[in-house]
């Protein structure tokens, strides 16, 4: 039998992943939207914004870092073989 499927507020789901990710020394990773992805370091306090096709914004990476409380956000990029990701840390 397949378990009912619920809805979640996505600011609900990033703390729980968050959370999670600080309790189990970690990475996180969740789709939070059509073709947006994060990965959340262990610890909490860093995450990896990408997508399969494009490249996400810094005002997503700031949207979800204010979700997330991080203070001073340092948001810059990564290139993998295939993606380009933003990267967002808070210093300290």
């Amino acid at each position: 039998m397949i378990p009912p499927t619920f809805t979640v507020a996505i600011r609900d789901a990033l703390k729980h992943a968050q959370g999670r990710a600080v309790k189990l020394s970690r990475t996180q990773q969740l789709e939070i939207g059509e073709d947006l992805f994060i990965r959340i370091a262990p610890g909490g306090r860093k995450f990896l914004l990408f997508k399969l096709e494009g490249e996400p914004t810094p005002a997503e990476g700031q949207a979800i870092a204010d979700v997330l409380g991080l203070q001073a956000p340092q948001l810059g990029w990564h290139q993998g073989e295939t993606l380009r990701s933003l990267t967002v840390v808070e210093q300290g």
